[in-house]
Protein backbone atom coordinates (compact mmCIF):
# COMPACT_ATOMS: atom_id res chain seq x y z
CA UNK A 1 0.00 0.00 0.00
CA UNK A 2 2.56 2.04 0.95
CA UNK A 3 4.16 1.49 -2.16
CA UNK A 4 1.78 2.44 -4.21
CA UNK A 5 1.15 5.81 -2.36
CA UNK A 6 4.63 6.50 -3.31
CA UNK A 7 4.21 5.85 -7.18
CA UNK A 8 0.85 8.01 -6.58
CA UNK A 9 3.40 11.17 -5.24
CA UNK A 10 5.67 10.60 -8.01
CA UNK A 11 3.67 10.68 -10.74
CA UNK A 12 1.42 13.63 -8.98
CA UNK A 13 5.11 15.22 -8.76
CA UNK A 14 5.92 14.58 -12.18
CA UNK A 15 2.72 15.61 -13.35
CA UNK A 16 3.41 19.22 -11.80
CA UNK A 17 6.71 19.68 -12.96
CA UNK A 18 5.30 19.11 -16.69
CA UNK A 19 2.56 21.43 -15.97
CA UNK A 20 5.42 24.32 -15.00
CA UNK A 21 7.21 23.66 -17.69
CA UNK A 22 4.38 24.07 -20.00
CA UNK A 23 3.89 27.50 -18.25
CA UNK A 24 7.03 27.96 -18.97
CA UNK A 25 6.97 27.65 -22.60
CA UNK A 26 3.25 29.87 -22.86
CA UNK A 27 5.66 32.55 -20.65
CA UNK A 28 8.03 32.44 -23.43
CA UNK A 29 5.93 32.30 -26.43
CA UNK A 30 3.97 35.12 -25.27
CA UNK A 31 6.73 37.86 -24.46
CA UNK A 32 7.56 40.69 -25.59
CA UNK A 33 10.66 39.31 -27.54
CA UNK A 34 8.85 37.04 -29.05
CA UNK A 35 6.51 39.08 -30.43
CA UNK A 36 9.86 41.55 -31.84
CA UNK A 37 10.77 38.14 -33.35
CA UNK A 38 7.58 37.55 -35.57
CA UNK A 39 7.35 41.32 -35.79
CA UNK A 40 10.92 40.84 -37.79
CA UNK A 41 9.56 37.65 -39.40
CA UNK A 42 6.39 39.61 -40.63
CA UNK A 43 8.28 42.59 -42.25
CA UNK A 44 10.13 40.05 -43.86
CA UNK A 45 6.82 38.39 -45.35
CA UNK A 46 5.34 41.77 -45.85
CA UNK A 47 8.52 42.90 -48.39
CA UNK A 48 9.04 39.56 -50.18
CA UNK A 49 7.34 40.73 -53.58
CA UNK A 50 10.30 40.33 -56.09
CA UNK A 51 11.03 37.64 -59.14
CA UNK A 52 14.52 38.56 -60.41
CA UNK A 53 14.83 41.59 -58.60
CA UNK A 54 11.69 43.42 -59.82
CA UNK A 55 8.84 44.12 -57.82
CA UNK A 56 5.84 41.19 -58.25
CA UNK A 57 2.52 42.62 -58.10
CA UNK A 58 0.83 39.99 -60.61
CA UNK A 59 -2.06 37.95 -59.72
CA UNK A 60 -0.33 34.61 -58.74
CA UNK A 61 2.18 36.52 -56.24
CA UNK A 62 -0.52 38.16 -54.75
CA UNK A 63 -2.51 34.99 -54.42
CA UNK A 64 0.22 33.34 -53.12
CA UNK A 65 0.67 36.25 -49.75
CA UNK A 66 -2.93 36.10 -49.21
CA UNK A 67 -3.25 32.54 -49.12
CA UNK A 68 0.31 32.90 -46.48
CA UNK A 69 -0.92 35.67 -44.45
CA UNK A 70 -2.90 33.84 -42.26
CA UNK A 71 0.46 32.41 -40.75
CA UNK A 72 1.43 35.36 -39.52
CA UNK A 73 -1.86 36.66 -38.25
CA UNK A 74 -2.78 33.59 -36.47
CA UNK A 75 0.97 33.95 -35.08
CA UNK A 76 0.07 37.22 -33.41
CA UNK A 77 -3.76 35.91 -32.33
CA UNK A 78 -1.52 33.29 -30.12
CA UNK A 79 -0.09 35.84 -27.63
CA UNK A 80 -1.44 36.48 -24.19
CA UNK A 81 -0.46 40.01 -22.98
CA UNK A 82 -2.13 39.97 -19.91
CA UNK A 83 0.28 40.89 -17.63
CA UNK A 84 2.20 42.83 -20.43
CA UNK A 85 3.45 46.49 -19.81
CA UNK A 86 0.64 49.67 -21.47
CA UNK A 87 4.33 49.78 -24.15
CA UNK A 88 4.58 46.40 -24.91
CA UNK A 89 0.76 45.77 -25.34
CA UNK A 90 0.73 48.80 -27.80
CA UNK A 91 3.27 47.31 -29.69
CA UNK A 92 1.53 44.41 -29.94
CA UNK A 93 -1.59 46.43 -31.49
CA UNK A 94 0.70 48.10 -33.68
CA UNK A 95 1.95 44.76 -35.22
CA UNK A 96 -1.82 43.65 -35.32
CA UNK A 97 -2.54 47.54 -36.87
CA UNK A 98 0.07 46.54 -40.08
CA UNK A 99 -1.34 43.16 -40.68
CA UNK A 100 -4.67 45.07 -40.86
CA UNK A 101 -3.27 46.78 -43.54
CA UNK A 102 -2.20 43.98 -45.52
CA UNK A 103 -5.81 42.32 -45.11
CA UNK A 104 -7.31 45.65 -46.30
CA UNK A 105 -5.30 46.08 -49.35
CA UNK A 106 -5.80 42.80 -50.62
CA UNK A 107 -9.93 42.85 -49.84
CA UNK A 108 -10.57 46.66 -50.96
CA UNK A 109 -7.98 49.22 -51.66
CA UNK A 110 -6.24 46.70 -54.25
CA UNK A 111 -3.44 49.47 -55.63
CA UNK A 112 -1.55 47.21 -57.41
CA UNK A 113 -5.07 46.77 -59.54
CA UNK A 114 -7.00 49.61 -59.41
CA UNK A 115 -3.90 52.10 -58.76
CA UNK A 116 -1.90 53.24 -61.91
CA UNK A 117 0.39 55.59 -59.52
CA UNK A 118 1.44 52.40 -57.37
CA UNK A 119 3.81 51.89 -60.71
CA UNK A 120 5.90 54.94 -59.88
CA UNK A 121 8.56 54.02 -58.33
CA UNK A 122 10.80 56.71 -59.19
CA UNK A 123 10.92 59.36 -56.42
CA UNK A 124 13.15 62.44 -56.70
CA UNK A 125 12.40 63.72 -53.36
CA UNK A 126 12.10 62.76 -49.53
CA UNK A 127 8.71 63.29 -47.83
CA UNK A 128 8.86 64.89 -44.81
CA UNK A 129 6.99 62.42 -42.80
CA UNK A 130 8.30 58.57 -42.11
CA UNK A 131 7.57 56.98 -45.48
CA UNK A 132 6.40 58.51 -48.98
CA UNK A 133 2.80 58.80 -48.49
CA UNK A 134 -0.19 56.83 -49.82
CA UNK A 135 -0.02 53.59 -51.30
CA UNK A 136 3.66 52.90 -52.51
CA UNK A 137 5.20 49.63 -54.09
CA UNK A 138 8.60 47.69 -52.64
CA UNK A 139 11.56 48.14 -54.54
CA UNK A 140 11.19 51.80 -55.01
CA UNK A 141 14.65 54.20 -56.78
CA UNK A 142 14.88 56.57 -54.53
CA UNK A 143 16.94 59.16 -56.44
CA UNK A 144 17.42 62.06 -53.44
CA UNK A 145 19.72 59.68 -51.56
CA UNK A 146 22.31 59.33 -53.65
CA UNK A 147 25.49 62.73 -54.03
CA UNK A 148 25.72 64.17 -57.34
CA UNK A 149 27.89 63.97 -59.40
CA UNK A 150 27.81 60.14 -58.61
CA UNK A 151 30.78 58.10 -57.55
CA UNK A 152 31.49 55.04 -59.81
CA UNK A 153 29.82 52.90 -56.93
CA UNK A 154 26.76 54.86 -56.96
CA UNK A 155 26.31 55.02 -60.77
CA UNK A 156 26.58 51.25 -61.22
CA UNK A 157 24.11 50.88 -58.40
CA UNK A 158 21.75 53.46 -59.71
CA UNK A 159 22.01 51.68 -63.09
CA UNK A 160 20.94 48.16 -61.26
CA UNK A 161 17.83 50.10 -59.83
CA UNK A 162 16.54 51.74 -62.78
CA UNK A 163 16.59 48.23 -64.73
CA UNK A 164 13.34 47.60 -63.22
CA UNK A 165 11.11 50.30 -64.67
CA UNK A 166 10.82 48.48 -68.04
CA UNK A 167 9.33 45.33 -66.72
CA UNK A 168 7.62 46.81 -63.74
CA UNK A 169 5.84 48.74 -66.17
CA UNK A 170 5.12 46.06 -68.67
CA UNK A 171 3.68 43.94 -65.87
CA UNK A 172 1.45 46.73 -64.76
CA UNK A 173 -0.01 46.69 -67.73
CA UNK A 174 -1.17 43.10 -67.16
CA UNK A 175 -2.15 43.51 -63.27
CA UNK A 176 -4.19 47.03 -63.95
CA UNK A 177 -7.89 45.56 -64.41
CA UNK A 178 -9.55 48.05 -62.03
CA UNK A 179 -12.20 50.75 -63.32
CA UNK A 180 -11.84 53.06 -60.77
CA UNK A 181 -11.26 56.38 -63.35
CA UNK A 182 -10.01 59.23 -60.66
CA UNK A 183 -7.32 57.04 -59.36
CA UNK A 184 -6.53 55.75 -63.33
CA UNK A 185 -6.47 60.25 -64.49
CA UNK A 186 -4.36 60.75 -61.38
CA UNK A 187 -2.13 57.89 -62.02
CA UNK A 188 -1.69 59.49 -65.44
CA UNK A 189 -0.29 62.61 -63.45
CA UNK A 190 1.96 60.49 -61.09
CA UNK A 191 3.32 58.58 -64.40
CA UNK A 192 4.42 61.98 -66.23
CA UNK A 193 6.08 63.31 -63.20
CA UNK A 194 8.40 60.04 -63.40
CA UNK A 195 9.08 60.93 -66.76
CA UNK A 196 10.37 64.81 -65.78
CA UNK A 197 12.69 63.29 -62.61
CA UNK A 198 14.34 61.01 -65.11
CA UNK A 199 14.36 63.52 -67.31
CA UNK A 200 16.50 65.77 -65.15
CA UNK A 201 18.22 62.98 -64.23
CA UNK A 202 19.44 62.81 -67.07
CA UNK A 203 20.51 65.82 -67.38
CA UNK A 204 22.79 65.98 -63.96
CA UNK A 205 24.61 62.62 -64.72
CA UNK A 206 25.73 63.63 -68.18
CA UNK A 207 28.95 61.75 -69.04
CA UNK A 208 28.38 59.82 -65.75
CA UNK A 209 28.34 56.25 -67.06
CA UNK A 210 27.22 54.90 -70.82
CA UNK A 211 25.27 52.45 -69.16
CA UNK A 212 23.66 54.51 -66.64
CA UNK A 213 22.53 56.82 -70.11
CA UNK A 214 21.11 53.80 -71.57
CA UNK A 215 18.82 53.05 -68.19
CA UNK A 216 17.82 56.24 -67.97
CA UNK A 217 16.45 56.35 -71.43
CA UNK A 218 15.08 52.92 -71.20
CA UNK A 219 13.36 53.89 -68.45
CA UNK A 220 11.53 57.29 -69.92
CA UNK A 221 10.60 55.29 -72.74
CA UNK A 222 9.23 52.47 -70.60
CA UNK A 223 7.26 55.77 -68.60
CA UNK A 224 6.07 57.49 -72.01
CA UNK A 225 4.85 54.16 -73.21
CA UNK A 226 3.16 53.58 -69.60
CA UNK A 227 1.18 56.92 -70.18
CA UNK A 228 0.15 56.20 -73.46
CA UNK A 229 -1.27 53.37 -72.82
CA UNK A 230 -3.18 55.04 -69.65
CA UNK A 231 -4.32 57.51 -72.10
CA UNK A 232 -6.00 55.25 -74.27
CA UNK A 233 -7.53 53.13 -71.41
CA UNK A 234 -8.93 56.07 -70.02
CA UNK A 235 -12.17 56.61 -71.67
CA UNK A 236 -13.23 52.73 -70.51
CA UNK A 237 -12.92 53.57 -66.82
CA UNK A 238 -16.25 54.57 -65.76
CA UNK A 239 -16.08 53.34 -62.20
CA UNK A 240 -15.61 55.15 -58.50
CA UNK A 241 -12.30 55.44 -56.69
CA UNK A 242 -13.68 55.44 -52.76
CA UNK A 243 -14.03 52.73 -50.34
CA UNK A 244 -17.27 53.39 -48.99
CA UNK A 245 -17.96 54.36 -45.82
CA UNK A 246 -18.28 51.12 -44.07
CA UNK A 247 -14.76 49.78 -45.64
CA UNK A 248 -13.33 53.67 -44.01
CA UNK A 249 -14.85 52.74 -40.69
CA UNK A 250 -12.88 49.78 -40.29
CA UNK A 251 -10.18 51.28 -42.02
CA UNK A 252 -10.02 54.17 -39.66
CA UNK A 253 -10.32 52.01 -36.24
CA UNK A 254 -8.88 48.55 -37.38
CA UNK A 255 -5.54 50.09 -39.42
CA UNK A 256 -5.04 53.72 -38.46
CA UNK A 257 -6.53 52.98 -34.98
CA UNK A 258 -8.40 56.24 -34.67
CA UNK A 259 -11.56 56.13 -32.27
CA UNK A 260 -13.81 58.00 -34.65
CA UNK A 261 -16.17 56.89 -37.65
CA UNK A 262 -16.20 58.46 -40.53
CA UNK A 263 -19.22 60.62 -39.59
CA UNK A 264 -17.80 62.18 -36.69
CA UNK A 265 -14.73 63.25 -38.70
CA UNK A 266 -16.97 64.88 -40.90
CA UNK A 267 -18.54 66.99 -38.06
CA UNK A 268 -14.95 67.73 -36.93
CA UNK A 269 -14.08 68.57 -40.23
CA UNK A 270 -17.24 70.79 -40.88
CA UNK A 271 -17.09 72.79 -37.69
CA UNK A 272 -12.97 73.31 -38.32
CA UNK A 273 -13.75 74.96 -41.59
CA UNK A 274 -16.25 77.49 -40.30
CA UNK A 275 -13.90 78.29 -37.35
CA UNK A 276 -11.23 78.88 -39.72
CA UNK A 277 -12.99 81.45 -41.70
CA UNK A 278 -14.50 82.85 -39.16
CA UNK A 279 -11.61 83.36 -37.07
CA UNK A 280 -9.42 84.58 -40.28
CA UNK A 281 -11.82 87.13 -39.87
CA UNK A 282 -11.99 88.75 -36.72
CA UNK A 283 -7.69 88.48 -37.45
CA UNK A 284 -8.13 90.34 -40.32
CA UNK A 285 -10.21 92.87 -38.83
CA UNK A 286 -8.29 93.21 -35.69
CA UNK A 287 -4.90 93.79 -37.91
CA UNK A 288 -6.66 96.08 -40.32
CA UNK A 289 -4.59 99.13 -39.45
CA UNK A 290 -1.45 97.05 -39.87
CA UNK A 291 0.58 97.14 -43.18
CA UNK A 292 -0.49 94.00 -45.42
CA UNK A 293 1.72 91.37 -45.78
CA UNK A 294 3.50 91.55 -49.51
CA UNK A 295 4.96 88.72 -50.75
CA UNK A 296 9.02 88.34 -50.72
CA UNK A 297 10.14 89.30 -54.09
CA UNK A 298 14.03 88.63 -54.38
CA UNK A 299 16.18 86.24 -53.57
CA UNK A 300 17.88 88.06 -50.94
CA UNK A 301 15.19 88.58 -48.83
CA UNK A 302 13.85 85.40 -49.17
CA UNK A 303 16.90 83.81 -48.10
CA UNK A 304 17.51 86.21 -45.19
CA UNK A 305 13.78 85.91 -43.86
CA UNK A 306 13.61 82.13 -44.30
CA UNK A 307 16.94 82.11 -42.36
CA UNK A 308 15.07 84.50 -39.83
CA UNK A 309 12.53 82.13 -39.33
CA UNK A 310 14.32 79.21 -38.42
CA UNK A 311 16.39 81.27 -35.87
CA UNK A 312 13.14 82.82 -34.59
CA UNK A 313 11.38 79.49 -34.01
CA UNK A 314 14.35 77.28 -32.77
CA UNK A 315 15.10 80.47 -30.07
CA UNK A 316 11.52 80.22 -28.75
CA UNK A 317 11.87 76.78 -28.34
CA UNK A 318 14.41 77.05 -26.19
CA UNK A 319 14.24 80.15 -24.78
CA UNK A 320 10.16 79.23 -23.49
CA UNK A 321 11.45 75.79 -22.62
CA UNK A 322 8.63 74.29 -24.63
CA UNK A 323 11.23 71.46 -26.13
CA UNK A 324 13.90 69.39 -24.78
CA UNK A 325 16.57 70.75 -27.72
CA UNK A 326 19.14 68.60 -29.58
CA UNK A 327 22.21 69.83 -31.67
CA UNK A 328 20.42 68.32 -34.92
CA UNK A 329 16.85 70.60 -34.77
CA UNK A 330 18.63 74.08 -36.28
CA UNK A 331 20.14 72.05 -38.91
CA UNK A 332 17.53 70.21 -39.51
CA UNK A 333 15.17 73.06 -40.31
CA UNK A 334 17.77 75.03 -42.63
CA UNK A 335 18.58 72.10 -44.78
CA UNK A 336 14.99 71.75 -45.89
CA UNK A 337 14.29 75.43 -46.65
CA UNK A 338 13.55 75.41 -50.24
CA UNK A 339 15.50 77.19 -53.08
CA UNK A 340 14.21 80.44 -53.84
CA UNK A 341 11.89 80.22 -57.40
CA UNK A 342 10.31 83.72 -58.20
CA UNK A 343 7.56 81.68 -60.28
CA UNK A 344 4.03 82.82 -60.37
CA UNK A 345 1.36 81.73 -59.61
CA UNK A 346 2.86 80.16 -56.67
CA UNK A 347 1.27 77.15 -55.42
CA UNK A 348 -0.74 77.20 -52.14
CA UNK A 349 2.32 76.68 -50.14
CA UNK A 350 4.50 78.55 -51.74
CA UNK A 351 2.18 80.73 -51.05
CA UNK A 352 2.07 81.38 -47.64
CA UNK A 353 5.99 81.00 -47.12
CA UNK A 354 5.89 83.90 -49.54
CA UNK A 355 3.82 85.57 -47.71
CA UNK A 356 5.48 85.24 -43.96
CA UNK A 357 7.92 81.63 -43.62
CA UNK A 358 7.15 81.64 -39.94
CA UNK A 359 4.52 79.48 -39.90
CA UNK A 360 5.43 76.62 -41.89
CA UNK A 361 8.39 76.61 -39.97
CA UNK A 362 6.52 75.33 -37.01
CA UNK A 363 4.91 72.85 -39.61
CA UNK A 364 7.94 71.45 -40.70
CA UNK A 365 8.50 69.70 -37.00
CA UNK A 366 8.25 66.86 -39.41
CA UNK A 367 12.01 67.49 -39.86
CA UNK A 368 12.81 67.07 -36.17
CA UNK A 369 11.43 63.89 -36.15
CA UNK A 370 12.98 62.47 -39.03
CA UNK A 371 16.55 63.64 -37.66
CA UNK A 372 15.47 62.24 -34.44
CA UNK A 373 14.30 58.66 -35.94
CA UNK A 374 17.69 58.70 -37.39
CA UNK A 375 20.18 60.18 -34.53
CA UNK A 376 17.64 58.83 -31.78
CA UNK A 377 15.69 55.73 -32.91
CA UNK A 378 13.24 53.67 -30.16
CA UNK A 379 14.41 51.12 -28.51
CA UNK A 380 11.55 48.83 -29.48
CA UNK A 381 12.31 47.40 -32.97
CA UNK A 382 8.42 47.83 -33.61
CA UNK A 383 8.92 51.21 -33.30
CA UNK A 384 12.32 52.38 -34.71
CA UNK A 385 11.40 51.87 -38.12
CA UNK A 386 8.14 53.88 -39.75
CA UNK A 387 4.84 52.53 -39.51
CA UNK A 388 3.55 50.49 -43.04
CA UNK A 389 1.13 51.73 -44.44
CA UNK A 390 0.78 55.29 -42.75
CA UNK A 391 -0.27 53.69 -39.91
CA UNK A 392 1.93 57.20 -38.64
CA UNK A 393 -0.13 59.70 -39.71
CA UNK A 394 -2.20 61.09 -36.97
CA UNK A 395 1.00 61.06 -35.28
CA UNK A 396 3.14 63.01 -37.60
CA UNK A 397 0.67 64.63 -39.62
CA UNK A 398 -1.15 66.30 -36.87
CA UNK A 399 1.47 67.00 -34.29
CA UNK A 400 3.15 69.31 -37.32
CA UNK A 401 -0.35 70.77 -38.09
CA UNK A 402 -0.89 71.05 -34.61
CA UNK A 403 2.63 72.86 -33.60
CA UNK A 404 1.36 75.92 -35.87
CA UNK A 405 -1.40 76.59 -33.30
CA UNK A 406 0.25 75.69 -30.14
CA UNK A 407 3.16 78.48 -31.45
CA UNK A 408 1.01 80.92 -32.27
CA UNK A 409 -0.36 80.76 -28.33
CA UNK A 410 3.11 79.96 -27.00
CA UNK A 411 4.14 83.67 -28.55
CA UNK A 412 6.05 82.78 -31.86
CA UNK A 413 3.58 85.37 -34.17
CA UNK A 414 3.69 88.23 -31.68
CA UNK A 415 5.83 90.01 -33.47
CA UNK A 416 4.17 88.88 -37.06
CA UNK A 417 0.58 89.78 -36.24
CA UNK A 418 -0.33 89.75 -39.38
CA UNK A 419 0.76 85.68 -40.01
CA UNK A 420 -1.63 84.52 -37.86
CA UNK A 421 -3.97 85.20 -40.30
CA UNK A 422 -1.96 82.67 -42.58
CA UNK A 423 -2.30 79.97 -39.79
CA UNK A 424 -6.08 80.44 -40.26
CA UNK A 425 -5.50 80.00 -43.93
CA UNK A 426 -3.86 76.97 -43.39
CA UNK A 427 -6.45 75.93 -40.82
CA UNK A 428 -9.16 76.41 -43.64
CA UNK A 429 -7.78 74.73 -46.77
CA UNK A 430 -7.05 71.50 -44.58
CA UNK A 431 -10.34 71.13 -43.20
CA UNK A 432 -11.66 71.78 -46.94
CA UNK A 433 -9.36 69.03 -48.48
CA UNK A 434 -10.37 66.73 -45.70
CA UNK A 435 -13.71 67.31 -46.24
CA UNK A 436 -12.60 66.35 -49.63
CA UNK A 437 -11.16 62.75 -48.84
CA UNK A 438 -14.65 61.86 -46.83
CA UNK A 439 -16.98 62.67 -49.72
CA UNK A 440 -14.82 61.26 -52.16
CA UNK A 441 -14.95 57.65 -50.38
CA UNK A 442 -18.05 58.36 -49.26
CA UNK A 443 -18.64 57.93 -53.21
CA UNK A 444 -20.35 61.46 -53.18
CA UNK A 445 -18.16 63.52 -54.45
CA UNK A 446 -15.66 62.78 -57.66
CA UNK A 447 -12.27 64.38 -57.75
CA UNK A 448 -13.62 67.59 -59.85
CA UNK A 449 -15.89 68.02 -56.98
CA UNK A 450 -13.77 67.61 -54.08
CA UNK A 451 -10.83 69.87 -56.23
CA UNK A 452 -13.51 72.38 -56.30
CA UNK A 453 -14.73 72.38 -53.27
CA UNK A 454 -11.15 72.44 -51.76
CA UNK A 455 -10.02 75.33 -53.94
CA UNK A 456 -13.66 77.50 -53.32
CA UNK A 457 -13.08 77.31 -49.08
CA UNK A 458 -9.56 78.14 -49.26
CA UNK A 459 -9.14 81.79 -48.50
CA UNK A 460 -7.75 84.79 -51.23
CA UNK A 461 -7.61 81.98 -53.95
CA UNK A 462 -4.48 80.57 -53.15
CA UNK A 463 -5.05 77.50 -53.59
CA UNK A 464 -6.45 77.22 -57.57
CA UNK A 465 -7.77 74.89 -59.34
CA UNK A 466 -5.81 75.26 -62.07
CA UNK A 467 -2.43 74.15 -59.69
CA UNK A 468 -0.47 71.38 -59.34
CA UNK A 469 -1.36 71.38 -55.24
CA UNK A 470 -5.40 70.46 -55.16
CA UNK A 471 -5.77 67.94 -57.55
CA UNK A 472 -2.25 66.00 -56.49
CA UNK A 473 -3.61 66.31 -52.61
CA UNK A 474 -7.10 64.88 -53.78
CA UNK A 475 -5.61 62.27 -55.67
CA UNK A 476 -3.19 61.53 -52.90
CA UNK A 477 -6.32 60.78 -50.34
CA UNK A 478 -7.97 58.72 -52.86
CA UNK A 479 -4.77 56.87 -52.75
CA UNK A 480 -4.53 56.65 -49.10
CA UNK A 481 -7.85 56.75 -47.41
CA UNK A 482 -8.21 59.17 -44.52
CA UNK A 483 -4.87 60.73 -44.83
CA UNK A 484 -6.10 64.14 -45.74
CA UNK A 485 -8.42 64.18 -42.55
CA UNK A 486 -5.21 63.10 -40.44
CA UNK A 487 -3.62 66.48 -40.36
CA UNK A 488 -6.57 68.10 -38.12
CA UNK A 489 -7.84 65.01 -36.55
CA UNK A 490 -4.46 63.98 -35.27
CA UNK A 491 -4.18 67.73 -33.99
CA UNK A 492 -7.48 67.40 -32.45
CA UNK A 493 -6.22 64.17 -30.30
CA UNK A 494 -2.75 65.94 -29.51
CA UNK A 495 -5.08 68.75 -27.62
CA UNK A 496 -7.01 65.98 -25.78
CA UNK A 497 -3.79 64.37 -24.68
CA UNK A 498 -2.64 67.66 -23.41
CA UNK A 499 -5.74 68.85 -21.69
CA UNK A 500 -5.55 65.08 -20.13
CA UNK A 501 -2.31 65.09 -19.09
CA UNK A 502 -2.48 68.91 -17.74
CA UNK A 503 -5.46 67.49 -15.49
CA UNK A 504 -3.37 64.57 -14.28
CA UNK A 505 -0.32 66.19 -13.23
CA UNK A 506 -2.00 69.68 -12.75
CA UNK A 507 0.66 71.83 -11.22
CA UNK A 508 3.56 69.23 -12.44
CA UNK A 509 2.32 69.71 -15.98
CA UNK A 510 4.85 71.67 -17.91
CA UNK A 511 4.97 72.06 -22.22
CA UNK A 512 8.36 70.92 -21.95
CA UNK A 513 7.49 67.75 -20.25
CA UNK A 514 4.44 67.02 -22.23
CA UNK A 515 6.27 67.51 -25.54
CA UNK A 516 9.46 65.18 -24.62
CA UNK A 517 6.68 62.46 -23.56
CA UNK A 518 5.29 62.79 -27.17
CA UNK A 519 9.06 62.66 -28.92
CA UNK A 520 10.27 59.32 -26.74
CA UNK A 521 6.91 57.48 -27.27
CA UNK A 522 8.01 57.56 -31.20
CA UNK A 523 6.12 57.61 -34.16
CA UNK A 524 2.62 55.89 -32.89
CA UNK A 525 -0.65 56.91 -33.93
CA UNK A 526 -1.90 59.61 -31.53
CA UNK A 527 -4.41 57.26 -29.65
CA UNK A 528 -1.90 55.38 -28.90
CA UNK A 529 0.07 57.80 -27.76
CA UNK A 530 -2.74 58.95 -25.47
CA UNK A 531 -2.71 55.34 -23.68
CA UNK A 532 0.84 55.55 -23.04
CA UNK A 533 0.99 58.47 -21.59
CA UNK A 534 -2.07 58.77 -19.84
CA UNK A 535 -2.71 54.95 -18.89
CA UNK A 536 -6.69 55.18 -20.61
CA UNK A 537 -7.15 52.82 -23.33
CA UNK A 538 -10.89 53.45 -22.98
CA UNK A 539 -10.99 55.69 -26.18
CA UNK A 540 -9.60 52.67 -28.07
CA UNK A 541 -13.60 50.89 -28.67
CA UNK A 542 -12.59 47.49 -27.65
CA UNK A 543 -8.82 47.59 -28.00
CA UNK A 544 -7.15 46.21 -24.47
Amino acid sequence: MKKIIAIQIMLLMLGIIISCNKSSDVSIMNSHSTLVELYHDWRAFQGDLFTDGVPDYSDGRMKKQYDEFPVYKNRLANFDTTGWSISHRIDYHLVLAEMNGLDFDHRVIKPWKRSPAFYGIVWDYQSDTPAHEGSVAHGLVELWTYDYPLSHTDAEKLTQRLHTVPPFLAQAKINLTGNARDLWRGGIYRMKSQTSALTNLSEKTVGTSEALTVAINDAIIATNDFVAWLERELPSKKGKSGIGIDNYNWYLKNVHLVPYSWKEVETMMRRELVRAHSSLKLEEHRNQDLSPLIPMASKEEYDNKTHASVTEFISLLEDRDIVTMKDYMDQALRERISPYSPIEPREFFSEVIFHDPMVMRTHFYHWFDLARMRDEPHSSPIRSNPLLYNIWDSRSEGLATGMEEMMMHAGLFDHHPRARELFHILLAQRAARALGDLMMHANKWDIDQAVDFTSRNTPRNWLRQDGRTVVFEQHLYLQQPSYGTTYLVGKIQVEKLMTERAMQLGVGFTLKGFMDEINQVGLIPASMMYWEMTGSSEHLRGIK
